[in-house]
């Protein structure tokens, strides 16, 4: 698959088999995050990897009803951003470097075949601060997105594309002024 057909092909999954995912592919997902550009080349980011079904649960349960779907997926990535790396007159970037960090890991997701969503954490104070204590971060690690990882329940899905959204809408874009 190419990098556009990936990017319209590519959708929310919420339901998962229970198949296991690859450390091969653990670390490539990775590493397509790590790929992405950072502020200065901060690279202010950091993962935590959950594999543990019971650390599935509780995380899904410290993020709130709409990360359930954690509880069933094959792995979780905590994405949090590391205020110490982070550049130092805007440290609010590490904000736009873990979102970077997060759509290229779903995209090389997508392309394996893996399903994903991705799980809104920051700036949600509340879950913040429950992933900090579920986690023992350090007061410098700030989480700030959740996704699931699995083989989607209806392997489909993968190759339906977004439902309900058009491709492009040309009201959206405007070109040297508003």
């Amino acid at each position: 698959m190419n990098t556009i057909e990936t990017i319209m092909k590519r959708r929310s999954i919420r339901s998962f088999t229970d198949q296991p995912i690859s450390d091969e592919d653990i670390r490539t997902i990775l590493k397509a995050g790590m790929a992405g550009p950072t502020c200065v080349n901060a690279r202010d980011w950091a993962f935590i990897v959950i594999t543990d079904k019971e650390l599935l649960e509780k995380t899904a349960d410290a993020n709130g009803r709409p990360a359930q779907c954690l509880k069933q997926a094959a792995m979780g990535i905590l994405v949090c951003g590391d205020m110490e790396r982070a550049f130092s007159r805007a440290k609010d970037y590490s904000v736009v470097d873990t979102s970077i960090a997060c759509e290229n890991m779903i995209l090389a997701a997508h392309e394996l075949g893996i399903g994903s969503v991705w799980l809104g954490t920051w700036p949600q104070m509340d879950r913040v601060e429950r992933q900090k204590e579920l986690f023992q971060l350090p007061e410098t690690i700030v989480p700030h997105s959740l996704i699931a990882f699995g083989y989607p329940s209806d392997p489909s899905e993968l190759e339906s594309g977004k439902p309900d959204r058009p491709e492009f809408e040309e009201d959206r874009v405007h070109y040297n002024h508003w």
